[in-house]
């Protein structure tokens, strides 16, 4: 249904197929089908995948295309036998071979249908399923046994894939087992040369009761859609086959962004896993090699089954489906080339390569970025969907059309320099990269197509790695389509291939189509001039681009004539050079951090700095630079868990503490979350954490990984039960965080719980609780000199009370326990090191902190 555009009205074949009857008879109906299976995979297509580096493929089958059903066979028990089937097999079979390919055959619809999911097993619930009738039993094992005698000898033959994604409630997964036993007797009683494939129940994932093996030559395939490609994804099925012994194949996945097929494939393979990929093709997709054209006769016909337009003719219907059919060849469909190029060529190499040639002079259209992996040939913020694993669809590509990376890609109208697309739904800091070659060094113009319904969106290019324009702001063209020219001048470009960078530089939507270069002049013609700045990714420095080669010594005593403007403050230079590996590049290198949010200006009034054909640069006054520096957590915070830079292994669930939102959750040793944070000087801090847990005790320890990737474990925290997985307790910690930025991880040492948040908070004061009560708590003396310790609970009916001491990096140091007399407990601290230590006094449900100094 869903690769037809069809499920709302028609989601599997059969409901299809008896749709057409009712529109065009069943003569026609039957031509359709038989133009459609001509059509939709030839020998270019087994050609193609060769020449793209595919060296297998699985070919989903329906039973129908073998033998009849069971309600149509003549003799009731008997299995009457259709040729069409299996000669199209002997002509794929052929082509691979021809190509060195292997071929696996895969029984994805079988006899009565073998899930409860419809669509894809063609099951119809009016008639038995493949679990409900032992005649649909035998008949699929029958036809296992007659292709495994046609195919016993055929070396390129390479897996027999018993049955695709059974999804029926079958307890213990019994029947399924028997099933696949008697399959395996018979393909065996003729073929014992070729691999069996097993798929567990449940889309293949669930291996209850498919253990042991019962053959010595087969496999566990198991699918994967939408999660996360991280290690832990794998280990389930890995484990599986280190028990027993079996190889694994991951039989199918696909329906994501290049990014996850990357992904998954790079885990697949670094855990000696094959894999098979869906789909080839689908009607109006961009997430396979070929996009069917989804024609408006055929639209019609939908519309139609949706009563939202008039019948057609018995002709118009025909037609139609038969351009349909004919549009299923790939040389009618749209050819996707940067999905193979991210299954095969982008896992060995993080090389660019053009996606077309570009010349300059000429047009550079913006959707023909270069083909390469994301942080490599283009950066876009939205470039997956993890909703297996988050339960949260994202889209990646928002215009759904073109291209399958995370590019926001939409069609126009334009009839100015369009090849028909354009970038739009941008994001600040997201770009693409071009392959150019320029044809000769000069200064060049831009002319820019944007169009935009409001002012305000910023872009500018950079060459190299280089800017080579100032920011550039796009004023409102009226609406969405309508393109207008934004001409950009004196942009120098040298000769050679290079790589053109397209940078959005604000969140204010606009939508970019093409960029047509001309030469206007000579480098000579322009001035030596500042165009723009950005922070550096060191967090301490800002680069400024220049327009024309600097003399590196040039640079060297210009300290003095700079200036560095950080929130309105001047802050001190370091040093300023030449960027050593660009040529137009100045870097000044400031005292302290710099973060996200600061606002950057820089200025210049000397006379010392030149290029390297003689010019003076010019000076100029507070330059805006961009600062893209990672949003980090700027100390003391309140830090949602969900709100991570990286995580490896929880869940996310909704929230019903205080403010909602989400919390993590499903936590289990080893799993991990990485948040970045930044402390402007070395600080003693109350960390906070909110927690959960229906039962049992929990560890966590924090630590810090600098610049250097230096990691210092911070401290360990331990949770408690709170009597509910959303009944939820602050606890606290003492921990001393030095100046800097860092990773901050959060490492689950054992132990399940849910987190809301964690806060870096500055201790409280002598005397003061930490949830904001009075204390009603005396500790003295302070400073304590003779190892005695007095701690006096005002108005209190405790007569116990629990006292622990840390160090100020939130070592547990000792834990006593001591009974009132008049309120007062006397303690003898002589086992507490010199210096600052922290003391927290628990009484009844409340816990109070205090300084102490021992001397």
């Amino acid at each position: 249904g869903y690769m037809m555009q069809s499920s709302d009205v028609a989601d599997t074949q059969h409901e299809f197929k008896d749709r057409l009857i009712e529109l065009m008879g069943e003569d026609k109906t039957d031509e359709f089908f038989d133009a459609w299976l001509a059509n939709h995979v030839t020998r270019a297509d087994v050609d193609s995948l060769a020449a793209w580096g595919f060296n297998s493929i699985r070919l989903p089958m329906h039973y129908n295309l073998f033998t009849l059903p069971i309600e149509e066979e003549p003799v009731s028990g008997q299995n009457t036998w259709l040729n069409k089937g299996f000669d199209m097999v002997d002509s794929l079979l052929y082509w691979c071979e021809s190509n060195n390919i292997y071929l696996i055959l895969d029984l994805h619809a079988a006899p009565g249908g073998q899930g409860a999911n419809a669509a894809i097993s063609d099951y119809d619930p009016s008639k038995p399923s493949l679990w409900e009738s032992p005649q649909n039993r035998d008949k699929t094992v029958a036809l296992w046994a007659m292709l495994a005698n046609r195919y016993k000898d055929e070396p390129w033959i390479g897996c027999y894939d018993l049955l695709n994604e059974v999804n029926w409630d079958l307890p213990g997964n019994t029947m399924l087992r028997s099933l696949y036993v008697e399959i395996t007797n018979a393909i065996r009683a003729v073929d014992n040369n070729h691999i069996i494939i097993i798929e567990g129940n449940w889309f293949a994932n669930d291996f209850t009761g498919l253990t042991p093996p019962w053959d010595d030559n087969m496999l566990y395939s198991f699918h994967k859609y939408w999660n996360y490609n991280d290690q832990e994804s794998v280990d389930w099925i890995i484990s599986l086959r280190d028990q027993h012994n079996v190889p694994l194949w991951m039989g199918e996945g696909g329906e994501n962004s290049n990014v996850w097929f990357h992904d998954a494939i790079s885990i697949l393979e670094e855990n000696d896993i094959g894999w098979s990929w869906w789909p080839m093709k689908r009607i109006e997709t961009i997430v396979g090699p070929y996009s069917i054209p989804f024609t408006s006769g055929y639209k019609n016909i939908l519309n139609y089954w949706r009563n939202q337009a008039p019948k057609p003719t018995v002709d118009e219907a025909y037609d139609a489906m038969m351009e349909l059919a004919l549009n299923t060849n790939s040389a009618n469909c749209h050819y996707r080339k940067d999905v193979h190029d991210a299954q095969i060529r982008q896992i060995q190499t993080d090389e660019i390569i053009p996606f077309r040639e570009n010349n300059i002079p000429g047009i550079l259209y913006m959707p023909d970025y270069d083909l390469g992996k994301l942080n490599h040939a283009y950066y876009d913020i939205d470039n997956v969907n993890y909703s297996q694993s988050t339960g949260f669809f994202e889209a990646w590509n928002s215009g759904w059309e073109y291209r399958n990376d995370g590019v926001d890609i939409e069609p126009n109208n334009d009839p100015v320099n369009s090849n028909g697309f354009h970038i739009g739904f941008i994001a600040k800091d997201e770009w693409t990269n071009y392959t150019v070659s320029v044809s000769e060094t000069g200064l060049y113009s831009a002319r820019v197509r944007v169009a935009s319904t409001e002012s305000g969106g910023k872009f500018h290019l950079a060459v190299d790695g280089e800017d080579v324009t100032e920011t550039q702001t796009v004023s409102s063209t009226g609406s969405w389509t309508g393109f207008q020219d934004k001409i950009i001048t004196d942009i120098v470009l040298e000769e050679g291939e290079h790589i053109i960078t397209l940078w959005f530089d604000d969140n204010k939507a606009f939508n970019i189509s093409s960029i047509e270069f001309t030469k206007t002049g000579e480098v000579e013609d322009v001035l030596f001039l500042a165009l723009n700045g950005n922070t550096g990714d060191d967090e301490k420095s800002v680069e400024i681009a220049l327009n024309k080669n600097i003399q590196p010594e040039s640079v060297n005593q210009s300290i003095e004539n700079f200036s560095l403007m950080v929130g309105g403050e001047e802050r001190t230079i370091s040093s300023v050079s030449a960027h050593p590996n660009k040529d137009r590049t100045i870097i000044i290198e400031t005292e302290g951090f710099l973060v996200y949010t600061d606002q950057i200006k820089v200025s210049y009034d000397g006379t010392i700095i030149t290029s390297d054909s003689g010019n003076i640069l010019e000076t100029f006054s507070d330059l805006t630079i961009r600062n893209i520096l990672t949003p980090r957590f700027i100390l003391p915070k309140k830090i949602q868990a969900e709100d991570y830079y990286f995580m490896s292994g929880f869940g996310l669930e909704d929230c019903s503490d205080i403010g909602g939102g989400k919390n993590i959750g499903y936590t289990n040793s080893g799993d991990y979350a990485e948040y970045l944070i930044y402390n402007n000087e070395e600080k003693q801090y109350q960390l906070n954490l909110r927690v959960a847990a229906l039962y049992g005790s929990a560890s966590i320890t924090f630590y810090l990984i600098d610049e250097n990737n230096n990691e210092t474990e911070l401290c360990q925290v331990n949770t408690p039960t709170t009597g509910g997985w959303q009944t939820w307790k602050t606890i606290s910690s003492f921990v001393t965080v030095p100046e800097g930025v860092f990773k901050l991880k959060m490492y689950v040492n054992y132990g399940e719980f849910n987190l809301n948040w964690f806060e870096f908070d500055t201790p409280n004061d002598i005397g003061e609780d930490v949830n904001g009560l009075n204390s009603g708590v005396l500790v003295y003396p302070n400073p304590v000199r003779n190892n005695q310790l007095f701690i006096k609970l005002i108005n209190s009916d405790n007569t116990d009370i629990q006292i622990d001491f840390y160090s100020p990096t939130a070592k547990h140091i000792l834990t006593k326990t001591c009974k009132l007399n008049s309120g007062t407990a006397d303690i003898d601290i002589s086992n507490i090191p010199e210096g600052l230590v922290i003391v927290r006094v628990k009484a009844s449900e409340k816990s109070f902190n205090f300084k102490l100094i021992k001397q």
